[in-house]
This record gives structure tokens, C-alpha cells and sequence, in this order.
């Protein structure tokens, strides 16, 4: 039943956009290449960006990785597969649910997307839920950092992550049958994992492209101790023989095995005039989630030891997850006057999981329906205006049912109208976007934590104005100023209850306003022979930033009947803050020895938070610094890099200081045939020397550290 006009009107926009390309020819787009992988001939060019163009020309941080760079970087999770990316960490909540981070945002500031739209999952809601996304499906990966992020939702002043697939064909292969394969073996955990599709022309325009995969680890052998420093002190000093022993604790991390599997097909005609796709796909995660080791004898709240064993610990819970999407997407040319051409994005799934207790049962039910429709209008180059303008709607119905029912049944309902504009005077470059959007949110009374339907509605205006600079050949820097707005999140206004994944009792407010900040971001970029270089500084200033905090337990009390506390009380509030930080990578080519070119290239990143009145902000990741040297050849490449992560001591009342830490990695990879630089195979070694590290991000990084020594071996095979 549509419950809204929102909906109503949304359901509407999809359903006129499905029909309105049904009678056109398309052709394939400009950014595919001969063998089927989507981005132009020049590999920096950011489809993402909304009007495509070259990485240097976007007036904010970004990043691609495609070809060798994902190959190598490739993990069970779409947050550790974009970890040594600049400006980004990873939630690392074990190894099985890691989320992207993006200069110190997380959650409902990051948006993960595929080919455009949403992942429609519920890893916004909670750290221990994994993204629906699975990196072995992956051609490349997008990440816009800033402003630019803000075309794709208000939600999104961290950032977006773009995974980009070819599941809806977008070139007719040459071949009778084109199959793309990937396998890989990581000794950290005992990883067995392999992806493969096939795409089939059936006749000159209609294509048919079949993709599955399978993936499964054991619990993760990590570097050094289990807990950390300040955790082992506390267990050592126990009078309890068992918790001492926690504190020697080394090696495996309990209950991380997985197991995922996932199946699809999608189909697509082109013409000459545009292209029609769709795709259904299927997909299965089971994984379990580390536990939290006891450290001292006495429990916080007075719940007692055997309340903990029946399964309100979050000790050796397993979640099986399931996800059943369909996705539509098209494009008419319409090489108009003003029109270049009109594109289309649309996506639906239905998403479950449980969580299972020790016990085998079942003891709480997540579920999530969701559907997303985008349409563009690309305007024609006109002396150097360009621009795209579009209407996006999203909806979403939540609910839980269980022990960790922290969250009433609620929906979601978003309409938003965006425009980008480019001007291109040559050495000068002008940019202005602008984004409104509704958010319409309710849930439904229920009697164990709102007696009360509750509903609010949202106005947001965001917009941002930048200009780049051409200071020599080669050589460009750029300003860009922007102002956003943000909906509060269902979660942060309508939670109230215990959240074992994240070991709080979480409390939201029904009555936040609107998030609101200011922004400035400048760039520099450069390149030339044999060289190049980007550096991006930004400052953020927050109004009514939403944020969560340890209080008294007696407003959680308060909320919750009276009840005794069985996890400290986390209650969301608003409040000024300010994030600044730089973002900055180089590339250098040292010599020509022979057939091979000696590179060297680097990252470094840092962001500092602060909120009004609460000191640092929670789980901030501290300085990094990367390096690498590489000798690249046609067929045979090597690479060894240096990773230093600095010690996080500016911390919150409720955080401890986290350890910095060295990774030392390295790997070569060789491409077999001549003339196919998509079938390679990589052998890797990762965190050579077995050290323990931890990230300061992660709400688990004091119970469980990243993977020790990693040695990996992969095999992407085209033809």
C-alpha cells in the first residue's frame, strides 16, 4: 500500500521513466572501452561527477580505483578494499562489517552507492552491519570527498562511494562470449573466494550478462595480542584466572568466519540512440561478529554474569543477511540544441537479516524495503557551459523486531531537484551546484518504545560555488565554497533502546532540527612528465551537528519505564563543531631502467573534529602517512609500501588512546598475455612483519585488531 503523496509521486516518476526509453535506441556511452571496463580512454576521468570529466578539472577530493590498483587493494569489504585511499579509514568492525569512512564521517554522512543509487542496506544503522555490496562484483570504484558528494543527498557532506559494475551490459561485446573471472586465496583467513560473469551478444544490440559468486573465510589470524594495552591492564589486574587469561590472548579472533554467496543477471539493448538495462540479483552473507572479551570480574549496571550467557553480550552473535535487488537503468540521446541526453537510474531491493544467538536462536529481525530513482538531464557543451540537472526519489521502510529492537517501525521519504553548472573560460573554470530536498519521516507507535506515532518533515537547501585557476601549464588551483543542509536520520530521532552491537543503550530526539554547515575547500593540482601531485585542505563549521555522547543513566532511565541499565546510555544531541583537515597525494617517475619505469608515489591524510561544549569528536583517525615504490613493466610489475598510522590520543571522556602502528606490504603482478592487460595474476604480502594495529575508528579496535601477516594470491582472468 503507498502510504504517502511522496511515495505516490515517486512510484509515478519511476513508473514514467520505465516506459519513456522503452521505445528508444541507444547507443553504447562514450566512457566504454573495447574490453567492457567503464571509464574513458583516459583512466581519471570521474563518471561520478555527474557531468563526466577528467579528475583534475573537479573541485574536490576524489579517487578512482580500477585495474591492477583493485586488484590489489581487493577484500571481503568495500571499507578495507578503500583504506589506504586518501582521506578514508574504515569502521573495521572485524573483518566481515566494514564500512568507508571519509574525513572522520561516518554512517549517515557517508553515502555507498552502486552505479549511482543506494546499497539499501541497513549498515548506516549499526557498525556490525555489513554493506550490501560485494567488492568481487567491482570494475571500478569512485570516491568523491566534498561538496560535489551533495548531488547525490544531503546525507552525503562526507562524501559518496561509487561501486561501478557492468551487471547492466553496457557494450555489445565483439566476441561470441566475453567471461571476466576473479579468484583469490588470503592466508590471513584462510579466504577461498571467486567471482565470475558472462556476457553473450544475442543479436547486434540485445546483450545478456550472467554473474555469480562465493566467498568464504575462517576467523582472522590477526598481529599480536587480541586486546589492546589498556584493556590487557585491566584483565591482568583481575583476581579471576579466566580474564587473566584473556589477557594473553594472541592470534585468532574468535567467531569471524563468513561465508557469502551471490547470484545475478541482467540484460541491455543498444542502439543508436541510447541504451534500456535491467538486472536482478540475489545475494547471502553469513558472518559472525568478534566478541567482546571480559576484562574485569564486575560488570557495569550490576547485570550479572549468567544475564550476559543468554545472549545480551553480543558475544558469538552470527548475522545472516539476505538481499533480493532489481536495478533499471537508461540513456536517450538527444543531441539537441540545449539536451545532450537524458539518463535514468532505478533501483529496488528487499533486505533481511538475523541475528543469531549462541543458542541458535534468533534474537532479532532486521528488516528493510527500499526503492531509489534518479533522472538526469544533460545539457550540450555550449561554448563551454555545461551542466545536468535531475530529480531524485528515495524511500525506505525499516523495521526490527527482537532483543535489539531499539528502533520502532519507520519510513523514510525523500524528493530532492538538483542542478550542477560548469563554465569553462579557458585558464578559468566557474562551478555552482544546488540541491533541495524533502524528508518526510515517521514511525509507528509501539508499545515497548513510542506509544505515539511520531512524524516530521524537512526542508533542505544546499548549494556550493567554487572557481579553479590555471596558474602554468599543468597546473591548477581551485576554491570551492559550500553551504548544506541535512535531515536528522530515523535513527538519531526515533531510537530508544539497547543496541548490542554497539554496546549502548541508544537514545535519539524526536525533536532535532535540521543539521546545518558551512564549508571551504581548496585544491591544488599539478601534472606533467613523470610527475603528479594533489593537495586538498577543507574546514567545516557545524550548526546543530548531531552527535552521540555518554550520559547519566538516568535519561536513559527516564526514557525506558524506569528499567535497569544494562549498557551505558549513549543519547544523541546537537551542538556546534568544527572538522578541518588535508588530503594530499603525489606520484613521481625516478628512472627508465630498460623496459621498466621506477615510480614512487604517496598519501598522507589528516582531520582534526572538535564539538562545542564535548571536546574531540568520537573515533576521529589520526595522521597517516603511505609510500610506495613501484617498477612497472608491460608485463611485469613490483611494489613494496610503507604505511605509518600515527597514535590517536585526542580522544572523548569515553574513547581510549589507540597505538600508532607500521605496515610494511608488498606484491608483484604479471600479465600473461600479450596484449591483455585484464588477465593478470598478483601475488601480495601484506603487514610483512605480523604487527598489531588497530584503527581508532572502529567502536571494536580495543577487542579486535586488524589481520597480521596477509600473503594473497589472485587470479583475474578476460577473454
Amino acid at each position: 500500500m503507498l502510504r504517502s503523496p511522496s511515495l505516490r509521486a515517486g512510484c509515478a516518476l519511476t513508473a514514467l521513466c520505465l516506459a519513456w526509453p522503452a521505445a528508444a535506441q541507444t547507443a553504447a556511452p562514450a566512457d566504454t572501452q573495447a574490453d567492457g571496463s567503464y571509464h574513458d580512454p583516459r583512466s581519471d576521468i570521474v563518471v561520478t561527477a555527474l557531468i563526466p570529466r577528467s579528475q583534475g578539472d573537479i573541485l574536490s577530493g576524489t579517487s578512482i580505483v580500477t585495474g591492477e590498483e583493485l586488484t590489489r587493494s581487493l577484500r571481503p569489504t568495500i571499507g578495507e578494499t578503500l583504506a589506504r585511499q586518501p582521506g578514508v579509514s574504515a569502521t573495521s568492525f572485524g573483518p566481515n562489517a566494514s564500512r568507508p569512512i571519509l574525513r572522520g564521517f561516518q554512517g549517515e554522512r557517508v553515502r555507498i552507492l552502486t552505479d549511482g543509487i543506494g546499497s539499501f542496506d541497513v549498515s548506516n544503522t549499526s557498525v556490525d552491519h555489513a554493506v550490501a555490496i560485494n567488492p568481487l562484483t567491482a570494475d571500478r570504484i569512485e570516491v568523491l570527498r566534498g561538496p560535489s558528494a551533495l548531488l547525490y543527498g544531503s546525507s552525503a557532506i562526507g562524501g559518496v562511494v561509487n561501486v561501478i559494475d557492468s551487471r547492466i551490459p553496457r557494450r555489445v561485446p565483439d566476441e561470441a562470449i566475453h567471461i571476466d573471472a576473479i579468484g583469490t586465496y588470503g592466508s590471513a583467513a584462510n579466504e577461498r573466494s571467486g567471482s565470475g560473469e558472462i556476457e553473450v551478444p544475442l543479436t547486434e544490440n540485445f546483450v545478456v550478462h550472467v554473474d555469480g559468486s562465493y566467498s568464504k573465510t575462517d576467523n582472522l589470524r590477526t598481529g599480536g595480542y587480541i586486546l589492546s594495552k589498556a584493556m590487557r591492564e585491566i584483565a591482568a589486574a583481575s583476581d579471576e584466572e579466566e580474564i587473566q587469561d584473556n589477557a594473553r590472548l594472541k592470534g585468532k579472533l574468535a567467531n569471524t568466519a563468513a561465508e557469502v554467496w551471490e547470484v545475478a543477471g541482467g540484460f541491455a539493448y543498444i542502439g543508436d540512440g541510447g541504451n534500456l538495462g535491467m538486472s536482478i540479483s540475489h545475494s547471502e552473507n553469513t558472518y559472525g561478529v568478534p566478541s567482546r572479551l571480559e576484562v574485569a570480574e564486575e560488570h557495569d549496571h550490576d547485570h550479572d554474569h549468567d544475564h550476559e550467557e543468554e545472549g545480551h553480550s553480543h558475544e558469538n552473535v552470527t548475522l545472516a543477511m539476505k538481499q533480493t535487488r532489481a536495478d533499471l537503468r537508461g540513456e536517450v540521446a538527444v543531441n539537441g540544441g540545449f539536451l545532450d541526453s537524458i539518463r535514468l537510474r532505478a533501483g529496488w531491493a528487499d533486505y533481511q537479516h538475523q541475528e543469531i544467538e549462541p543458542s541458535g536462536e534468533v534474537g532479532t529481525t532486521f528488516k528493510n524495503q527500499s526503492m531509489e530513482s534518479r533522472l538526469e538531464f544533460v545539457q550540450a557543451d555550449r561554448n563551454g557551459w555545461q551542466g545536468a540537472s535531475g530529480a531524485q526519489f528515495f524511500t525506505r521502510r525499516f523495521q526490527a523486531d527482537g532483543e535489539e529492537k531499539f528502533l520502532p517501525k519507520n519510513q523514510t521519504d525523500q524528493f530532492g531537484l538538483f542542478t550542477l553548472q560548469s563554465l569553462d573560460l579557458g585558464d578559468t573554470r566557474l562551478e555552482a551546484g544546488a540541491r533541495y530536498e524533502h524528508t518526510k519521516l515517521q514511525s509507528d507507535p509501539d508499545a515497548d518504545l513510542f506509544a505515539e506515532a511520531s512524524q516530521r518533515s524537512f526542508n533542505a537547501l544546499s548549494g556550493s560555488l567554487g572557481i579553479s585557476q590555471a596558474i602554468t601549464p599543468g597546473w591548477r588551483v581551485g576554491l570551492n565554497l559550500s553551504r548544506s543542509e541535512r535531515a536528522p536520520s530515523a535513527e538519531e530521532l526515533f531510537a530508544r533502546g539497547n543496541h548490542a552491537g554497539t554496546q549502548a543503550f541508544e537514545l535519539g530526539n524526536p525533536d532535532f532540527g535540521k543539521e546545518k554547515s558551512w564549508g571551504v575547500e581548496g585544491t591544488l593540482r599539478g601534472s606533467g612528465n613523470g610527475y603528479s601531485f594533489s593537495l586538498a585542505a577543507y574546514h567545516n563549521w557545524f550548526s546543530g551537528f548531531i552527535y552521540e555522547s555518554v550520559v547519566d543513566d538516568s535519561v536513559c532511565q527516564a526514557a525506558n519505564g524506569g528499567a535497569e541499565m544494562e549498557f551505558p546510555c549513549y543519547a544523541y544531541a546537537q551542538a556546534d563543531a568544527r572538522y578541518y583537515g588535508i588530503e594530499a597525494e603525489a606520484s613521481v617517475k625516478l628512472a627508465q631502467v630498460g623496459s621498466y619505469a621506477i615510480n614512487i608515489d604517496g598519501v598522507a591524510d589528516y582531520v582534526r573534529a572538535t564539538i562545542k561544549g564535548n571536546g574531540p569528536a568520537p573515533r576521529i583517525p589520526p595522521l597517516r602517512l603511505l609510500g610506495g615504490i613501484e617498477a612497472q613493466g608491460a608485463r611485469l610489475s613490483a611494489r613494496a609500501e610503507l604505511e605509518h598510522v600515527f597514535e590517536q590520543d585526542r580522544v572523548t571522556d569515553f574513547e581510549t588512546p589507540t597505538d600508532g602502528f607500521t605496515m610494511v606490504n608488498a606484491s608483484i603482478s604479471f600479465k600473461p598475455l600479450a596484449g591483455n592487460d585484464r588477465t593478470t595474476l598478483m601475488l601480495s604480502a601484506n603487514n610483512i612483519f605480523d604487527v598489531e594495529a588497530r584503527r581508532h575508528a572502529s567502536f571494536l579496535k580495543d577487542f579486535a585488531p586488524l589481520a597480521g601477516r596477509d600473503i594473497r594470491l589472485t587470479a583475474r582472468i578476460s577473454i
